[in-house]
């Protein structure tokens, strides 16, 4: 039987009608300067290595490194962030701060090959560097010792950038690390070097593959230290701290599951930074692993991901995908 009634004059559907309407019509909208790749260096290496748990991505040498950097960027990705794998680890992380450590030889190596065409990051944390695989220096006790590690991220903090990085992201989540970094960055004449701030970074589940990128040493865990999946509202107090201490960018860390922490954080009225969150490893591996067993679509799921984090208030995307999707996207017609 025919409906008989008035349909309603407001019908949204038709602005889903069409791909071209869609399009118009989307909210939010993915760009390559908008994603930074993550990227592993290892020193011990001859050729890059596969990751078993995070296919497609390698832990590289620093010639390989160079190649995958400069191919990254002209595909338009907006950043890089490299973590560094030496070859000695000791209980301070000396090769942290060793200007021939494999981290800091190949942020320099990274600026000589792409120039200013991209802004280049470094991950500012012990854990790749300790023996024992802990964010910071330990007591006697095996505590964690927060404001001895501070005087080593100071350092950590000159010598990347004194090896050429724009912007060293704080990431051991110890209390006072933006202020520490960002004093010892101005006291050595570097006030132009950001500080990229992992103000809200989880204890999360997540994180399992990363362990294999970076040969990690741990055993235990970080819940010490990095914050409580439980806790929301703790977040709030983490970002605004950090933006006080100095911060150039915020970040959230993981991204999906803590979407509704980044939308906070986007809301903050202080908070008139930029804001990255960073689809982590384990994210990533889910997503791989899903598609390779047919039960997802690999394409339209990071897709959809990239765009949730962005459409949660996130500026900046740190993604194992940037250097593929940024070859997909294309980028709008200048005026």
């Amino acid at each position: 039987m025919a409906f008989s009634g008035s349909f309603p004059a407001v019908r949204p559907r038709r602005l889903r009608r069409t791909p071209a309407l869609r399009r118009l019509v989307a909210q939010t909208r993915l760009h390559p300067a908008d994603l930074v790749l993550p990227m592993f260096v290892k020193e011990s290496l001859t050729e890059p290595a596969p990751l078993s748990s995070m296919p497609g991505v390698l832990q590289h040498t620093r010639d390989s490194l160079k190649a995958a950097a400069a191919q990254a960027v002209s595909a338009g990705v907006g950043g890089l962030m490299i973590f560094g794998i030496p070859a000695v680890r000791d209980g301070i992380g000396s090769q942290a701060t060793d200007p021939g450590g494999i981290l800091n030889v190949a942020l320099a190596d990274l600026r000589a090959e792409v120039g200013q065409s991209t802004v280049l990051m470094a991950d500012l944390c012990l854990d790749e560097f300790t023996d024992h695989g802990h964010c910071g220096l330990l007591t006697t006790s095996g505590e964690v010792d927060n404001d001895a590690t501070l005087e080593r991220y100071r350092e950590m903090g000159v010598a990347q950038a004194s090896s050429g990085a724009d912007l060293v992201g704080t990431s051991g989540m110890m209390d006072g690390q933006v202020g520490a970094v960002r004093a010892a960055l101005d006291a050595e004449g570097f006030t132009d070097t950001g500080v990229f701030a992992y103000a809200a970074k989880y204890a999360s589940a997540f994180y399992g593959p990363f362990r294999e990128a970076v040969d990690s040493a741990l055993t235990g865990d970080r819940r010490s230290y990095q914050q409580d999946p439980a806790n929301r509202r703790e977040a709030a107090r983490e970002v605004a701290l950090d933006i006080a201490e100095g911060a150039d960018l915020v970040m959230v860390k993981p991204a999906m599951s803590y979407l509704d922490v980044l939308a906070d954080v986007a809301a903050m009225p202080e908070v008139a930074v930029p804001i990255a969150a960073y689809q982590v490893s384990g994210e990533y591996a889910m997503i791989e692993a899903a598609a390779a067993n047919g039960w997802i679509d690999r394409d339209r799921a990071i897709l959809e991901t990239l765009t949730s984090i962005r459409r949660a208030g996130a500026q900046i995307v740190l993604t194992y995908w940037a250097a593929e999707i940024a070859a997909t996207l294309v980028a709008p017609q200048q005026d």
